[in-house]
């Protein structure tokens, strides 16, 4: 029999009997205890003798004292040791083996770092360029130079038909200037931001028409789409920071779109020679040549242009000052559009635009200075 109370778990041996000095009738007898968890067990006591017969009449000493009976106690076994009790114990943890080395991935050739699934950590151009103490610039290239050069010979020869003429090439030239300048702030799709800027040059050319073409209208224009792009971002719920970069984007693209139509407000000799100096100099500009030696032969060879071409029209010799000074307008646009290592698309709309678009205030200033 294993080391167990032999009643139920919580209950007190000692209250399961009345309390014997309470009844002066109780018989008390004194036997041995036991301890089971430090003492051997104690062998079984003899068995009392029995009480001698009672008589039919019983005396009252007899009444108040009854024949005793010995409590027979249960055996024990005797508990073992606590130190020999056995104990299970828990089972050893095998050593896993060493999973197999993951190969290395293969190198990655396109220039960009790994991609990992909590999104894409491909570094770019601009920031490898950085890290190196690079400066993050492409030039546009050639072919977006050979784009300039035709839209520029475009409107050098539309300007020679007439006014009318003029706003075929125009308006292509607006509208690219808009979209341009809203990739190259990162802001695609804008088409909101785009058509406000677009419909803010058509506006400012049909003004230059209906005042024959008098600079007034193109400032008041501008002044009107500035307001009227405020008023838009303002009822706008986008996040405070991003209104605010897509207010200036807009104001910005307007503002060129309708500066290009200063072509329109021009002499048309000035806008021929300036829009023939253009588009040299971007050929020019777009040579395999260092940075510096490309800007000085584009400089020199847009003087070249505005000269012969000025030879052909009524400014004469003065026509290398302006393709001169066009030419540095344009450069400007030119280095806008390679900022920060565009896209293609930027490439193909800014990069075409932005040379004419920002020569447009210096083809007007010049030719009304040097007529």
């Amino acid at each position: 029999m294993s080391d167990q109370q032999p009643y139920p778990y919580g209950h007190d041996q000692r209250q399961a009997y009345p309390d014997p000095a309470a009844d002066p009738y109780t018989q008390h007898w004194q036997g041995q205890t036991w301890e089971t968890s430090t003492q051997p067990p104690v062998p079984p006591a003899e068995p009392a003798e029995s009480a001698p017969e009672q008589t039919a009449i019983l005396t009252p000493q007899a009444y108040r004292h009854p024949p005793a009976q010995q409590p027979q106690p249960q055996p024990y076994a005797q508990p073992q040791p606590y130190a020999a009790q056995p104990h299970p114990h828990p089972a050893q943890p095998q050593p896993h083996p060493a999973p197999p080395p993951t190969p290395a991935p293969p190198a990655d050739t396109s220039g960009y770092g790994p991609a990992t699934l909590a999104g894409n950590s491909r570094v770019t151009d601009a920031q490898r360029a950085r890290a190196e103490g690079r400066s993050p610039v492409i030039d546009p290239g050639m072919q977006p130079a050979l784009l300039t050069a035709l839209l520029g010979l475009l409107l050098a020869g539309a300007s020679a038909v007439g006014t009318y003429a003029l706003l075929v090439p125009l308006i292509a030239l607006q509208g690219l200037t808009a979209a341009g300048w809203f990739r190259l702030n990162g802001m695609w799709p804008a088409r909101q931001g785009i058509a406000l800027g677009f419909l803010g040059a058509l506006a400012a050319d049909a003004a230059l028409l209906l005042s024959d073409r008098s600079p007034a209208a193109i400032l008041g224009t501008l002044g009107v789409w500035v307001l009227l792009s405020l008023v838009l971002h303002l009822r706008s719920h986008a996040e405070p920071d991003e209104r605010l970069y897509g207010l200036t984007a807009t104001v910005v693209a307007a503002a060129l779109a309708v500066v290009a139509g200063g072509y329109l407000a021009a002499d048309m000799d000035a806008v021929t020679v300036g829009a023939l100096a253009v588009a040299v100099a971007a050929l020019a500009r777009a040579l395999p040549l260092p940075t510096p030696a490309a800007v000085v032969v584009a400089l020199l060879a847009a003087a070249g242009a505005g000269f012969a071409a000025g030879s052909a029209t009524d400014l004469g010799g003065k026509g290398a000052l302006l393709g001169a000074g066009a030419a540095v307008c344009a450069l400007i646009g030119h280095r806008v559009a390679a900022y920060d290592y565009p896209s293609r698309f930027v490439h193909f709309t800014a990069g075409v635009a932005l040379p004419l678009a920002a020569s447009a205030p210096a083809v007007y200033a010049l030719g009304r200075a040097l007529s």
